[in-house]
């Protein structure tokens, strides 16, 4: 009989026989012989059984030895390693979805005894707690890309996230401004510290963070563009410059709007002289939009402190988003007939389906208006 099974006596807790099942599994560099322990409460069939199992696990190369290590002190682990190889704002993006959700319900697991069943548990108490599908989903791709990790580094055998599916994304409503709110936030954002920098994302469609991250050699004047070259985001107290999400997320943007041309074209105009009252030098490569001490953007200070009282001033609910101003950009150019494919390069997206998949609430009013003007076509023959 190939592997051993030792009697370790009677567990006073549970009043079953214990037994360690002993299998041997390859030599280590010095040729010593390694072997893989696996303990078990029950009959000896029970052992006999385990037995078996390990050695067709050990010929399928599956066989692993027991580790307590839980899922915890895994996570730390690969966190350290996957630090390396992703982008600094990426890494802390993973980092808080693992300290927030994973870490609390499923941290003190060990991990070669995460099951199924714990992963689909975790996503139910996530879903108790009113999270979006959308959120849930990504702490299921955080902790799916971890343990397909501890799979390739033959820590485990199979990754139990696989084999469990994560809520069905619900997208939610999305919000957008009508022609006449859009005129009336931009009437009111001449009152306002960060007035040109809402005027610029509704004027622009770019993404708040895209704007944070402009840089005034980002915009031509003469020309009436401006490139979209990197992101600028916060967490906490850390800054975090990247470059577009995708390739065709560097792009240049034209600005025909004349009055925010001039605001643009004031701001830097005031920069200049402010910093030649402090004898600094004008940098073309400084933000364009900065907080009053000159310092980056931070998101929630501008939302808080400027975008949402100034959408009440304008009663526009303030549950609209400052990234909303995006898809109202959006709605209104495809409700305009610009040609999807404009608005999508015009966006960054990488392909139109994105473009026409994200609004497509607007597309059905688009379509009935194509068909009144085939119909009113062939009406005059």
């Amino acid at each position: 009989m190939e592997g051993q099974i030792i009697d370790r006596g009677i567990n006073k807790r549970t009043g079953l026989h214990a037994w360690l099942i002993r299998v041997p599994n390859g030599t280590d560099a010095k040729g010593k012989r390694l072997y893989a322990n696996r303990t078990i409460h029950g009959t000896k069939r029970d052992a006999e059984r385990t037995r078996r199992e390990m050695l067709a696990e050990r010929d399928r190369g599956t066989l692993r030895e027991s580790s307590r290590e839980s899922l915890d002190d895994y996570l730390t682990r690969w966190l350290e390693v996957h630090k390396a190889t992703v982008k600094e704002r990426t890494y802390y993006n993973d980092a808080e979805m693992i300290d927030r959700y994973i870490r609390p319900h499923v941290g003190m697991i060990k991990l070669q005894k995460l099951s199924p069943l714990d992963v689909q548990t975790l996503y139910a108490k996530l879903g108790d707690q009113g999270l979006s599908s959308a959120t849930i989903r990504r702490a299921h791709a955080v902790l799916h890309h971890a343990l397909e990790q501890a799979v390739r580094w033959q820590i485990i055998g199979q990754n139990p996230a696989r084999l469990v599916k994560p809520p069905k994304l619900i997208k939610p409503e999305m919000c957008t401004l009508t022609e006449d709110e859009a005129v009336r936030l931009l009437d009111e954002c001449i009152y306002d510290q960060y007035g040109t920098l809402f005027h610029f994302l509704l004027m622009t469609g770019c993404r708040p963070g895209e704007a944070y991250g402009l840089h005034w050699s980002d915009i031509d004047f003469d020309s009436h563009t401006v490139t979209i070259r990197r992101a600028l985001s916060r967490k906490g107290t850390r800054s975090f410059l990247s470059t577009t999400k995708t390739s065709s997320g560097m792009r240049t943007v034209s600005i025909f709007d004349e009055s925010l041309l001039e605001s643009l074209k004031q701001m830097k105009q005031e920069r200049k002289e402010r910093q030649a009252k402090l004898g600094k030098p004008f940098n073309d490569d400084e933000y364009v939009f900065v907080s009053s001490k000159g310092t980056p953007l931070n998101d929630r200070n501008v939302i808080q402190r400027h975008f949402k009282p100034l959408l009440k001033r304008v009663g526009i609910n303030e549950d609209f988003r400052l990234y909303d101003l995006r898809h109202s950009t959006a709605s209104l150019l495809l409700r305009l007939n610009v040609h999807p494919k404009v608005v999508a390069e015009m966006f960054g997206h990488s392909d139109i389906t994105l473009t026409l998949n994200t609004y497509s609430h607007v597309t059905p009013g688009l379509q009935e208006e194509a068909a009144q003007k085939l119909s009113n076509l062939l009406r005059r023959r």
